[in-house]
């Protein structure tokens, strides 16, 4: 009970420790001797002095112990083991908790030779013989035994020198040199023991009946009183002869190993048992679990069906995938009797691991649409498996911190030791990717990688996670429109799932910039999308015409922002005046568009004629062209009516090359007043002020901030963007920097306020109005008069206002763009 439990396995002891006891700690071995003084474990010291330490099923760790250890305190037919264990959940070992567990096993009785084969030494003791004297060994030098091996026991009885019979040579070690080799050596009153790890110099691969033995052929001499005697210390384990067939373990072992039969001539069966675990197993306990046991004259062999029972299966990693190897600890035990030993007990400890076997892993998606989570199961692992991180985006987070990701794992554990993994992510993660689908569908995409890691081989191993759920959710994009005047107005208002939608005009891609070059408006606050554009544009369909007026479309297409696939079309069509088209001015001078009609869209408007068809465009767009001409030429007509008015016509024609039959023609008219009588009221004056006529030419213009009225000195780049408090006072100055003639003055038509960056935001307040203050504003604009000075030579080139400082509000909410 509690967090270690013993157990006897006849000349073994088995110490378990519970997983759960000590899950995620860092532990210590140490063996206490019966001084008390402990002696911590290291694989060295443990294949030296008949320990081992390995993990049984999954995480728990055992520790075994032979009767014959190094620090057994033997007691008539009882040894006792105690160890000590600390545990510590760092691995400098601070904080560490310790903890003893002493126990006690009969033993016996012995055989006069027992071999036993362990998973990381040899063992071999044998009854002392009829003493003989022995010659030509090599002295060693007069030493304190129990000070140069205080595992041996001091007394009548010692061990004096090991010789190992090798091919080429012998090789003879004393004690000292034995035991810093790695060698075990020991003697009670009763039996010298050696004690041989798998590593040591010493060893011999020889091959029986085609399986392959680690061996060591050895002679240890040890003194009796005044003698010297000397055992034969041989032993050979089997390090193969497993086979994998059909789904099936086949284990064979030869009966009799020349190396330690040598010098017998007959051999006759006592015993043949096997188990598992250290336990053995009867004929009807093996036919229940499907084992195959045979004895045959020259070898025992064992079949065992792959995940039977009495093994297990654990998880394992190949090349990043994620495996399971089937894991059984069998042992053999065969005694014999032979004409030179007498008995013999051959004890042989086999963990039998098969090789690595892929296994796919489960992914189910339980995601609860209704309540938006999706659901994802991974699994199902084996219990030595823990999920350590996940991969969200690219970061890699830790289980406890992806929650801050929105992501909650949990396991689930099942009857028989396995378990699962869930992963639950709300919908509207950001991670979490969404795509339009069709109709009123959205996909959902969870992708995620998941880290593992096995216990307690520390192999890793990853698990990428990507499922999809389609939601009926779509909200798709409205469009409403309309036209004044001269412009067509289409806005858009945006849904859920048209963030990475473009917006088009045929193949042309409506970008901020590209509606500047062509003096469209275009404006996006994130819930609608307002595109303005002139009646006469190169984006304008001109699709029929007609007295009451000319119908024109604008189409505008919002396509994927990835694949550039059509998303959603909006269109809008509108009938202008067709005088739109025409201007009659009152000098004679007609200016006449002509636009192209969807129904003839080949038609290149470079090649647009009047009647005399030397009279071409002065104006050409892709869908437009524009002529200027005077009355009186072009080939125009004219015709008196009523003798009150004079109407001039003219056609705008399109001939195909080598056809003198126009394919297109558009005709127009203008009318004139012939007799007109205005009254007309002035007065002389002798100079009279210069006239003003509409003209066509670009200025430089600049706007400045001043920090005072005396508009002294103005706001450098650096000192942007500008902090003031409400109503407080910032003064503007424009000024016309090119051309500098004295003749123009500059005049400010209108002037507003954003709450961005854009002038064409939606949210807007006007400023100045037709040159004007806004008589709707609670602290008006304060126009500045402009004197000359040093600075200003063209006052008449400048002007200055004064705005206090407002904000954007609604009701008393503040109006964000």
């Amino acid at each position: 009970t509690g967090p270690m439990s013993s157990e006897c396995l006849g000349n073994l002891m088995r110490i378990t420790l519970s997983a759960e006891y000590f899950e995620d700690k860092y532990l210590t071995f140490s063996v206490v001797d019966q001084f008390g003084i402990a002696w911590e474990l290291d694989e060295v010291m443990a294949s030296q002095c008949g320990y081992t330490v390995t993990y049984s099923k999954w995480s728990n760790i055992e520790f075994r112990a032979s009767a014959l250890s190094c620090h057994s305190h033997l007691e008539k037919d009882v040894f006792i083991i105690t160890i000590q264990i600390k545990a510590s959940h760092t691995p400098d070992m601070k904080n560490a908790t310790t903890h003893l567990k002493s126990a006690s096993c009969h033993y016996g009785p012995w055989s006069p030779r027992e071999l036993v084969c362990e998973s990381n030494y040899m063992e071999v003791s044998v009854r002392r013989e009829v003493p003989q004297t022995v010659k030509d060994f090599i002295q060693d030098e007069p030493e304190d035994w129990t000070f140069a091996f205080p595992e041996t026991k001091a007394g009548e009885a010692s061990i004096w020198q090991i010789v190992f019979h090798q091919p080429e040579e012998k090789k003879a070690l004393l004690v000292s040199d034995a035991w810093s080799a790695g060698y075990g050596l020991n003697t009670t009153d009763a039996r010298v023991l050696l004690r041989i790890p798998y590593t040591a110099a010493q060893i011999q691969l020889i091959e029986d009946q085609g399986i392959t033995f680690s061996a060591v052929r050895s002679s240890t001499f040890y003194k009796q009183r005044w003698m010297i005697l000397m055992v034969d210390t041989a032993v050979a384990c089997p390090i193969d002869g497993v086979e994998y067939t059909n789904k099936t373990i086949i284990w064979t072992v030869p009966k009799y190993i020349q190396l330690l039969s040598a010098g017998a001539t007959s051999f006759k069966d006592v015993l043949v048992e096997a188990g598992v675990d250290l336990h053995k197993l009867s004929a009807k306990e093996m036919a229940s679990r499907k084992y195959v046991f045979l004895n045959d004259l020259n070898a025992i062999t064992m079949k065992i069906p792959i995940g039977a029972k009495g093994g297990y299966y654990k998880t394992s990693v190949s090349s990043g995938q994620h495996g399971v190897k089937y894991t059984i600890n069998l042992f053999l035990e065969h005694q014999w009797k032979d004409n030179k030993w007498g008995l013999t007990k051959h004890t042989i400890i086999k963990k039998i691991e098969t090789p690595f076997e892929q296994v796919e892993l489960a992914i189910a998606n339980n995601s609860n649409l209704s309540a938006r989570l999706m659901n994802v199961t991974v699994g199902t692992f084996l219990p030595d498996v823990e999920l350590v991180n996940l991969t969200i985006e690219g970061a890699t987070v830790a289980v406890p911190e992806a929650v801050q990701h929105g992501y909650l794992t949990y396991e689930i554990r099942h009857a028989n030791g396995s378990k699962a993994y869930v992963i639950q992510v709300p919908l509207d993660a950001p991670s979490i990717k969404k795509e339009y689908m069709r109709a009123d569908m959205r996909s959902y995409t969870l992708n995620v990688t998941l880290a593992f890691i096995t216990h307690p081989t520390s192999e890793t191993f990853v698990v990428p996670v990507i499922t999809v759920s389609a939601v009926k959710d779509a909200v798709l994009p409205s469009a409403r429109g309309f036209c004044d005047g001269r412009n067509i107005h289409l806005i858009i208002i945006h849904g859920n799932v048209d963030q990475n939608w473009l917006p088009f005009i045929s193949d042309w891609h409506l970008t901020p910039e590209a509606a500047q070059k062509y003096n469209y408006n275009l404006r996006d606050n994130g819930t609608h999308l307002a595109i303005s554009v002139p009646f006469l544009s190169s984006h304008v369909n001109y699709e029929d015409f007609h007295t009451s007026g000319i119908k024109a479309s604008l189409h505008l297409t919002l396509k994927d922002g990835i694949t550039l696939a059509n998303r959603k079309d909006f269109s809008i069509s509108c009938r202008f005046s067709p005088s739109e088209l025409i201007q009659c001015l009152p000098n004679g001078t007609v200016v006449i568009t002509a636009v192209k009609w969807v129904g003839v869209a080949d038609l290149d408007t470079s090649l647009f004629v009047l009647r005399d068809r030397r009279c071409k465009p002065s104006l050409v767009t892709e869908k437009t062209a524009t002529f200027k001409f005077n009355v009186n030429t072009c080939g125009t007509s004219r015709k008196a009516r009523a003798y009150t008015t004079m109407t001039y016509e003219n056609d705008v024609l399109y001939f195909r090359p080598g056809n003198d039959t126009p394919v297109y023609q558009l005709k127009f008219v203008c009318w004139y007043a012939i007799k007109q009588t205005v009254d007309v009221q002035y007065e002389s004056k002798k100079n009279p002020p210069p006239s003003v006529k509409p003209g066509f030419g670009s200025l430089a213009l600049s706007l400045k901030i001043f920090k005072e009225k005396s508009y002294s000195e103005s706001y450098q780049e650096s000192e942007y963007p500008v902090v003031k408090y409400l109503k407080e006072a910032l003064y503007f100055e424009v000024e016309l920097l090119q051309p500098k003639d004295v003749r123009l003055e500059l005049n400010l038509d209108d002037c507003w306020a954003t709450n961005s960056r854009s002038q064409d935001s939606l949210l807007q307040w006007p400023i100045i109005i037709n040159g004007c203050e806004n008589h709707e504003d609670s602290y008006r604009t304060i126009f500045h008069e402009v004197n000359y000075s040093l600075r200003v030579k063209f006052p008449q080139h400048l002007k200055r206002f004064e705005v206090r400082m407002f904000t954007f509000v609604q009701g008393t909410a503040l109006l964000e763009e």
